[in-house]
C-alpha cells in the first residue's frame, strides 16, 4: 500500500504523515537512517548512485517538506546558508538580485561576497513597501524576501509583489519565521522557498538542515541548484535528515502553543515602561523588542533565569540575543533590539522571568 500524501489533507496532517515508508507488512513506521555513502551499481534501476547525489532519508524529508508547501520539488541542504548559497549559485554572474534591507546577516554576508568576487549586482529594500520591492525588482533576476524579516519583523504583502513583479524576475520567500503552518508563499505566488531547517522544522536545536522548494514552473532553477549541491557537497547529514523528519511531526503542535505564548507577551510587555517598541508581525512565534540601549538590553538578558541568552531559535525552549552584539549585524538594526523566539514552556513562567528581570532594571 502506498502512502501518498492526499491533496485534500490539511497541513497539520501533511506533517505526520508524509515522507513515511509504503504501507507494507512488517515495515517500519518511520522513514530508517540508512548510513550509506555507496551503492550497488546497477542499469536502469539504479536511482541513486553515490551518497552526495542521495539518500532515502533525504527523499524522506524532501517528501515531507514538498507537501507542507505545496511545491512540486524539494532538495534538502548542509544548512539554511547551503541551501540559500545554491540559489545565488543559479544566479549570472553580471546578475542581479533585490535583498530585503534588513535581512539574516548571513545572507548579507553571502550576497556581498558574490557582488566582490562575481559581480552580482545588489539592491537592497524595504519589503513592507510593496511600490519600492516592485521599482527595486525591474531588471532583477530575483527578489529574496524574508516575511517576517529577521530580526526586525518586516512583513511582505507576498501576493502583491508577486503579482507585480516583471517577467523573467524569480521570487524567493524565506519562510522560516512563519513556517508552512502559518504561511504558504508558494501558492500567493512565490517561485521558491527557503526554510533554515535548523529552527522550527526541527524545532530541538539538535541538527543543521536548509531546505528549498520549488513551483514546478521553475524545474530548471531546481536542477540548477540540485547540481550545485552535488558538486558542491553541501548535502544533509543522515542523521539530521532523520532528526528534521522527526521535529516536522510535532511541527503543527509545537507552533500553535509557541504563537499562543507569544501573544501573551506581547501583551504584557506593551504596558512595560522599559520597552519602547515591540515588532510583532501578528502570527507566529517571533518577535523583538526595542529597549533604550544596549546596556539595558544586555542588563535584562543577563537577568533572565528561564529564557536562554543564544543565537539560534525556533526550538522548544525559549531563547533571545540582543542583535548587534555581533559585529557584522547590519548597522541600521537598533543598538537595543532584542530578538526573541517564543518556545512552549508555560506561560506563567516565562512571563514571570521577563517581568522579574525588568522590575529588576527599574530598581
Amino acid at each position: 500500500m502506498q502512502n501518498d500524501p492526499s491533496p485534500s489533507w490539511k497541513p497539520e496532517t501533511l506533517a505526520v504523515a508524509a515522507g513515511r515508508p509504503d504501507r507494507l507488512p512488517d515495515a517500519p513506521l518511520n522513514q530508517p537512517m540508512v548510513p550509506a555513502s555507496t551503492y550497488i551499481a546497477g542499469q536502469e534501476t539504479e536511482l541513486i548512485g553515490y551518497g552526495r547525489y542521495g539518500n532515502p532519508g533525504w527523499t524522506a524529508l524532501e517528501e515531507a517538506v514538498a507537501a507542507l508547501e505545496g511545491g512540486a520539488t524539494a532538495l534538502a541542504f548542509a544548512s539554511g546558508m547551503a541551501a540559500a548559497a545554491a540559489v545565488l549559485a543559479a544566479i549570472p554572474a553580471s546578475g542581479t538580485i533585490v535583498l530585503p534591507q534588513h535581512c539574516y546577516l548571513g545572507v548579507a554576508g553571502l550576497a556581498e561576497e558574490y557582488r566582490r568576487r562575481h559581480g552580482l549586482s545588489v539592491r537592497t529594500v524595504d519589503i513592507s513597501d510593496t511600490a519600492a520591492v516592485l521599482e527595486a525588482a525591474v531588471g532583477a533576476d530575483l527578489v529574496w524576501i524574508e516575511s517576517p524579516a529577521n530580526p526586525t519583523m518586516d512583513v511582505a504583502d507576498l501576493a502583491a509583489v508577486s503579482a507585480g513583479l516583471p517577467d523573467g524576475c524569480l521570487l524567493l520567500v524565506d519562510n522560516t519565521f512563519a513556517t508552512p503552518l502559518l504561511q504558504q508563499p508558494l501558492q500567493q505566488g512565490a517561485d521558491v522557498v527557503l526554510h533554515s531547517a535548523t529552527k522550527f522544522l526541527s524545532g530541538h536545536s539538535d541538527a543543521l538542515c536548509g531546505m528549498l522548494v520549488f513551483t514546478r514552473s521553475v524545474d530548471d532553477l531546481a536542477g540548477r541548484a540540485r547540481n550545485a549541491r552535488k558538486l558542491h557537497g553541501a548535502t544533509p547529514g543522515v542523521l539530521e535528515s532523520y532528526l528534521v523528519l522527526r521535529g516536522i511531526r510535532t511541527l503543527p503542535v509545537r507552533v500553535r502553543q509557541a504563537e499562543a505564548n507569544a501573544k501573551v507577551l506581547v501583551e504584557l510587555l506593551s504596558g512595560n515602561p522599559l520597552v519602547d517598541r515591540i515588532r510583532y508581525p501578528g502570527f507566529g512565534s517571533m518577535l523583538a523588542i526595542e529597549l533604550p540601549d544596549a546596556a539595558t538590553a544586555d542588563g535584562l538578558i543577563d537577568k533572565l533565569r528561564l529564557w536562554v541568552n543564544a543565537t539560534s531559535l525556533g526550538g522548544v525552549e525559549s531563547t533571545l540575543e540582543r542583535r548587534r552584539r555581533w559585529p557584522t549585524e547590519l548597522p541600521s538594526v537598533p543598538e537595543g533590539l532584542i530578538r526573541m523566539s517564543v518556545g512552549v514552556e508555560h506561560i506563567d513562567d516565562l512571563a514571570t522571568d521577563l517581568t522579574r528581570a525588568l522590575d529588576s532594571l527599574r530598581h
